[in-house]
Formats: C-alpha cells, sequence, structure tokens
C-alpha cells in the first residue's frame, strides 16, 4: 500500500473526508494543500529529499483569489506532473462528469483513476486507491463509459476547426465562406448547423459560447 500521499483540494471539509479514507488503509504519512502551486512544488522537494510522493490525490477546479497561480487548476498539475513524473500515481477527485474531459486526463494525461464527487465518492475514492496501487485504472461508474471504444466521444478535427473559427467571432454563415475558400467539405451552411448542434450534445452545452468555453477547457482548441 502507498507511504507516502499528497492531498490537493481548496476546501477543507472534501480534505477531511479524503483523510479519513487514506487513514483507513493505515496510510500516516499524509500532507494537504490548496493549491495546485503549492502541490508540484511539494512533488519536487520530495524528489529532492529523495522521500517521494507515492500518490497524489486532487482536485480538479480550485477558487481563484489573490494568489496568482502558475498552474491554476487539476488538469494543469495533472498534466506538468505526469509529463515530469510519470511513476507518480495521480488519482483525480472532482465533481465534473465530462466523458471527454475523463477521456483527456486518463488517455492522455495519464491520470491513473477519476472518482467523482457524491454520495458514493469516498466508497468509490477507496475502491481506486486499491485499483491503483494494483497497478489498474479505477473509474467512478457514472464516468466508467468515458474509455469505452463504443462511445460516440471521437472530435474530429473538422469538429475542432469548426468550434476554433466559432472561437474567433464567426458567424455560421463565414464558416462556410471560410471553409469553401480552402475547399474543405462539408461547408454548407446546414452542415455547419448539423455538426454544431450535434457537438452541443455531445458535450452537453447549453449554447454556442458554452461549446467553446467546455473545448477551451479541454485543451482541444
Amino acid at each position: 500500500m502507498f507511504k507516502k500521499v499528497l492531498l490537493s483540494d481548496d476546501l477543507g471539509s472534501i480534505n477531511q473526508g479524503v483523510l479519513t479514507v487514506v487513514d483507513s488503509f493505515g496510510i500516516k504519512d499524509v500532507h494537504q494543500v490548496q493549491y495546485c502551486d503549492d502541490a508540484y512544488l511539494r512533488v519536487k522537494k520530495a524528489i529532492l529529499d529523495a522521500a517521494p510522493f507515492d500518490l497524489l490525490i486532487t482536485d480538479l477546479s480550485f477558487v481563484s483569489d489573490h494568489r496568482d497561480q502558475k498552474y491554476p487548476s487539476g488538469l494543469e498539475l495533472v498534466q506538468v506532473l505526469k509529463a515530469e513524473h510519470p511513476e507518480l500515481k495521480i488519482i483525480v477527485y472532482s465533481v465534473e462528469d465530462r466523458l471527454q474531459k475523463v477521456r483527456l486526463l486518463i488517455n492522455t494525461h495519464q491520470a491513473n483513476a477519476y472518482v467523482c464527487k457524491g454520495r458514493r465518492g469516498l466508497i468509490e475514492l477507496g475502491k481506486a486507491i486499491q485499483a491503483v496501487n494494483k497497478n489498474t485504472t479505477y473509474l467512478s461508474p457514472q464516468v466508467a463509459r468515458a474509455l469505452s471504444p463504443k462511445s460516440n466521444l471521437e472530435i474530429q478535427d473538422y469538429d475542432i476547426e469548426l468550434i476554433r473559427l466559432l472561437s474567433k467571432g464567426l458567424s455560421q454563415d463565414q464558416i462556410s465562406t471560410h471553409l469553401k475558400s480552402k475547399n474543405v467539405t462539408p461547408s454548407s451552411l446546414s452542415s455547419i448547423e448539423k455538426s454544431l448542434n450535434k457537438l452541443r450534445v455531445q458535450f452537453k452545452a447549453s449554447n454556442a459560447i458554452h461549446l467553446v468555453a467546455i473545448v477551451k477547457d479541454l485543451g482541444l482548441i
């Protein structure tokens, strides 16, 4: 079982619950931080001291305040730590349940588990700790479909280009004209409208602005 664990969450009440779960495994060397930048520095210092952390449990969303952050969210924290220290096991513990974000964290950034906060969140966190300790990936049941090959989660280069143009303020008419000038198909107005509607449903976006925000948040544009 893990010997040294770092908890990164800006809500003390959440940390208390996580501490209870971690303690149930007999893990006593547990450290807490409330900023992603602090989590990054703690991991780096522990490595320099030849006493590295075995496991990081981090939230994704951190409330911004007066303090500027190089890594403002758990997504950036996971990305940089896994790139620099792939041996570090990381469990994401978050209220977010967007399948595309789960897939990004697991498949692209190599997070080891994704647990959704909720009524059964702490129970699932315990299962995740056990799974990750055995080098197995764990996902909460409500987001398990993120890694299913049958999930309709793929986003094509064409879709990304549509959203990128939308983010630049182009109307659907202007996007159609742009695609035609680049000989990109389909470029008809009806095809663009149909594709954007599909993407709004896929990403659970309420409107075009929300869609752009979600896709930017995922790092896809």
